[in-house]
């Protein structure tokens, strides 16, 4: 106690230039943050840059072509008029000359193939000349080519922008979005633009404006509910530094360090804002209760009781929450692994400032402590008679709520076994232009994402052999059965145009060399979209569209495309590749689930030893864990009731809400064991623990629950999952931690 009368003294006495040197750094960081703050909603923020799957991607996209391709419609009176084609040949021209695209695809550059004098010569799909009944034939003999370029109605045209490689656009995806759109609207007053750019963008610019949001409502929740949890005004300001402080700092340091807010880390502020008040009120709450009942004249030694007693219970919080965001590190997602080491440096950060911001606080305030009430209280609760009508009932019904609250904890944890891993990209996206702009191209267009299929001879030999293309053919076949997937277009629809229009080149009795050579003359520098072979023609592709979908559908499209392959081809003699970002953003599903087993399993055992060293006890830290995982529980009911998946958002939810959870724990704890304060049985210690902490869990509770609903405002669904749940499960830790734990201290704890 000496040697921490010492330290507050110190700090009192350099008050004013602790003060001065926040102030600084407060400004410091805010320059920063203005400055050097950026959005980052890349694909290299959700996939380790040496992950196989990720480096196949890329390289993928340097072979056949990226797949960061804009998609434009037009809406017209007639696609087939002469207007609306000069109009998109001047479109064409005009994209084709940015530095950043390495094609463009659309009526005005389509081509056909001809078959005359023993060669292939390609012949523009789109002729002014021709008539319009003679167009429509034309087209109806390549569906899945055209069906691509203009609606099933003629009413819209679809132009196709194809970028360089993912890596060497990613920090220059807002200014190529302006330039694109830009030169799109000085040929076309109506159209809709989306594709992965587009959609990658609109991220971005949500999570920028959410993170404002969440920031200033956050800020506005917790200051009226403070207004209602504090005992006294005084304390207001104090709390309210408490929460600034180490947030500005935080913001700082990130921008500083050249980190980027995305999708996960924009919780980070709102996050710890809850969490820093929490602690505030925790300190506060003590501080005033000392200030009550000791009648102490000397402020110093009431700040260092106060900070005693609160110390030891907010250091192992701090350090259970801590570990619940740590955990998060070993998922094999870089956004996850940045959430949780920032949040951690956030954590540690308000752990040091809160108590230095509250010590230099309460030094210079004057308080009358029996005097000071709350600036807004309802008079129809009293804390005091509902903490005995708890106690009372703890007591009574002490068997029935264990049967009760344990029953739920065994439907839960079968309920774990029901939740689904799936992530939707469109509840990755707030509604907006962006959202409607792809469901309006996607109903006439029916995909909007690509996939490239790769067939390839395992003994490097050309892949253009009558055999190799009925087998190419029996499969890309079986792709069109598939409802989900969109215009297959390879070498086939070439073979089965030519062999409609010129049946003399396939006969039976033409050489299999001369089938080779005939289409290996294809020129597909005329039709570069689609990349229809390899350089030596080894291998053949299938481009074909997916319209957007969950992870698990994407799955099993992918399960199904190999099995189609298995069954159409001699599987010993070819090999199939599938490419595109369809691939890895499946693969989500893998890794949210490793990141909920790992981060949870560290959470859970850290977090375990944690409470031993704190409680002492083998039997009584496993009492306390129980009712911690029973919001866990509760939760996987919740989610398998209302069907909400585990998806990018909703991953890390376990171990956060473990560390959560287990805060009014260790308050409640903290005085239950080890307080000197407290003797006699168990159920007169909790009940006395209950009595002296119970309006700070509460108070807290209510604080956390505010902010988590915050997130629970997002436009964008998956965030408002994410903060529902977040929000409801605080709230069940709250109850369990006064119903479930006591009633199990006071039956098992002898």
């Amino acid at each position: 106690m000496a040697k921490l009368k010492i330290v507050v003294k110190a700090l009192i006495k350099f008050r004013v230039a602790i003060l001065v040197l926040l102030a600084v750094l407060m400004a410091l960081a805010g320059y920063q943050t203005i400055d050097k703050l950026k959005i980052d909603n890349s694909l290299t923020i959700w996939f380790l840059e040496d992950d196989p799957s990720y480096q196949a991607y890329i390289d993928f996209q340097e072979k056949f072509g990226s797949d960061e391709i804009y998609v434009a419609m037009f809406p017209v009176d007639n696609a087939l008029s002469e207007e609306a084609n000069s109009k998109l040949k001047a479109l064409t021209k005009d994209i084709e000359r940015l530095p950043y695209v390495k094609t463009s695809f659309s009526l005005a550059k389509a081509k056909y193939p001809l078959y005359a004098n023993g060669n292939i010569q390609f012949l523009e799909l789109y002729n002014s000349q021709r008539s319009e009944k003679g167009l429509k034939n034309l087209f109806s003999k390549l569906p899945n080519v055209t069906s691509q370029l203009v609606s099933e109605d003629y009413k819209n045209l679809f132009f196709y922008v194809q970028l360089n490689p993912t890596p060497t656009i990613e920090t220059q995806r807002k200014a190529i979005l302006g330039e694109i759109t830009s030169a799109v609207e000085h040929h076309f007053s109506d159209y809709h633009l989306t594709g992965p750019p587009v959609l990658n963008e609109a991220y971005s610019k949500g999570i920028y404006k959410e993170s404002l949001l969440f920031g200033v409502l956050t800020v506005l929740v917790i200051t009226i509910l403070l207004l209602f949890l504090l005992p006294s005004k005084r304390y207001l300001l104090v709390s309210l530094l408490s929460v600034a402080i180490p947030v500005g700092l935080l913001f700082g340091i990130i921008a500083s360090m050249g980190f980027a807010l995305n999708m996960i880390s924009m919780l980070i502020p709102t996050i710890l804002m809850v969490y820093s008040v929490s602690d505030a009120v925790h300190i506060i709450n003590i501080y005033h209760k000392e200030g009550v009942s000791n009648n102490i004249k000397d402020k110093v030694g009431l700040i260092s009781i106060a900070v005693r007693k609160s110390l030891t219970p907010c250091f192992y919080t701090t350090l259970t929450t801590f570990v619940g965001y740590f955990a998060l590190f070993l998922s094999p997602l870089p956004a996850f692994k940045n959430m949780g080491v920032l949040t951690c440096v956030g954590l540690l950060l308000s752990f040091l400032l809160v108590y230095v911001i509250t010590i230099i606080g309460f030094s210079f305030m004057s308080l009358n402590f029996e005097k000071a009430k709350p600036v807004l209280a309802l008079k129809s609760i009293n804390q005091t008679k509902f903490i005995n009508w708890i106690n009372t009932f703890t007591s009574q019904y002490k068997r029935t709520i264990i049967v009760s609250f344990t029953t739920l904890l065994v439907l839960g944890l079968y309920a774990v076994t029901k939740v689904k891993i799936d992530t939707r990209s469109l509840d990755l996206l707030a509604e907006g232009k962006a959202k409607q702009d792809l469901r309006i191209v996607e109903s006439q267009l029916k995909g909007s994402s690509r996939l490239q299929l790769n067939v390839s001879t395992k003994n490097g030999e050309p892949i253009l052999s009558r055999d190799a293309l009925e087998q190419l053919e029996d499969f890309q076949n079986k792709l069109e059965e598939n409802p989900l997937i969109i215009a297959p277009v390879s070498i086939v629809n070439i073979k089965s145009f030519l062999e409609k229009r010129s049946p003399v080149l396939f006969q039976s009795n033409v050489s299999e060399s001369k089938i080779k050579a005939t289409l290996s003359s294809v020129d597909t520098n005329d039709n570069s979209f689609f990349k229809l072979f390899s350089e030596d023609f080894s291998t053949a592709g299938i481009t074909l569209s997916l319209p957007e979908m969950t992870t698990s559908e994407l799955e099993k499209i992918l399960v199904d495309i190999e099995q189609d392959f298995k069954t159409s081809f001699k599987t010993n003699d070819f090999n199939l590749k599938i490419n595109g970002f369809a691939v890895v953003f499946a693969q989500l599903n893998k890794f949210i689930l490793e990141t909920q087993f790992k981060s949870f399993f560290a959470a859970f055992f850290v977090a375990f030893i944690c409470l031993l060293v704190f409680i002492r006890s083998v039997k009584t830290t496993l009492l306390v864990l129980i009712p911690n995982i029973l919001p866990l529980a509760i939760l996987a009911i919740a989610m398998s009731l209302l069907d909400i998946p585990l998806d990018v958002s909703t991953a890390m939810i376990t171990p956060i809400m473990l560390g959560i959870a287990m805060d009014d724990t260790i308050h409640l704890i903290y005085k239950y064991r080890r307080s000197k304060t407290i003797s006699g049985s168990p159920k007169e210690r909790i009940d006395g623990a209950m009595h002296y902490t119970g309006s700070a869990l509460i108070s807290t509770t209510i604080a956390l629950v505010g902010g988590f609903l915050i997130i629970a405002s997002s436009a964008t669904p998956s965030v408002s999952d994410f903060g529902i749940l977040c929000a409801v499960t605080v709230a069940i830790a709250l109850v369990t931690d006064i119903f479930y734990l006591p009633a199990l201290l006071k039956q098992f704890d002898k």
